[in-house]
């Protein structure tokens, strides 16, 4: 059943089911997941707190073959945080993507702070690279990996529990006399990994980097510097994504203009 729907009322630019979420398929994704150097607490919004000291950060470039929003690549910056209850989760800081449609359902939906943007995925050599480019001439950001060993669940499990919490900040700012709503909004997603021939998921990690060839103010990725590389990994899956639950909630009335 339908439940998200946006306008105009008579050609929604996307609809989601209820019971099952946004739904992808043929996905690849390569990630890159380090101690972020400095601090970057005031990038967390009221109801969370950074989960360590330092902070553990990590970007995702993926590559969504097909969607119920259609195909698209999106670039993800995180932050490990935790709730008052000491749950560990993702905080989305910056997210972009290259389709309209995940780009309104994402920021009207679940508060991600989608803008459009040039991103690739390379997977032409021994070396995978995920890129996010902004306008397209400007590299902002490069993630390598080399697919030599398989991901240990482990390690995997430890950095990102599979209950886990998404966390992105819906913020809808009023006209003048209206009201602006700013909630926290806490997500799940569940990704199901493809296995190859053998029977294996196709999970791999091994050497690689994240690095940040020119800094933006405007749109200021680099501000998950990285300290110390902890894993990069290659991936393919499909994936469902569910809104969970407003964690909090303020809506404030906007003072109309004197004239």
């Amino acid at each position: 059943m339908v439940t998200a729907r946006s306008i105009p009322l008579d050609a929604p630019l996307y609809q989601i089911n209820a019971e099952r979420g946004a739904e992808y398929w043929n996905c690849s994704a390569v990630a890159g997941i380090f101690t972020v150097e400095g601090d970057v607490t005031d990038l967390i919004p009221e109801g969370l707190m950074v989960a360590s000291t330092p902070s553990v950060g990590m970007v995702f470039v993926a590559d969504y073959g097909a969607s119920t929003l259609g195909p698209y690549k999106e670039f993800v910056s995180f932050i490990q945080v935790k709730d008052d209850k000491d749950n560990i989760g993702l905080y989305i800081p910056y997210i972009y993507v290259t389709n309209d449609v995940a780009l309104a359902s994402g920021r009207e939906v679940l508060g991600a702070p989608k803008k459009m943007a040039d991103i690739s995925i390379d997977k032409s050599t021994n070396v995978i690279v995920g890129e996010l480019n902004r306008p397209s001439n400007l590299p902002l950001v490069k993630v390598t990996t080399s697919p030599v060993d398989r991901v240990d669940p482990i390690l995997l499990d430890a950095l990102l529990p599979k209950d886990a919490y998404f966390y992105s900040l819906r913020y809808l700012p009023g006209p003048p006399g209206g009201t602006t709503v700013s909630e926290l909004v806490a997500w799940k997603s569940e990704m199901a990994f493809h296995k190859d021939a053998f029977g294996d998921q196709i999970q791999f990690m091994g050497p690689g980097s994240v690095t940040y060839p020119f800094e933006s103010p405007q749109d200021p990725v680099s501000r998950l510097k990285v300290g110390t590389m902890l894993a990069t990994a290659y991936m393919e899956f499909d994936l469902r994504l569910k809104p969970g639950h407003i964690v909090n909630s303020k809506v404030t009335k906007e003072v109309e203009a004197v004239v």
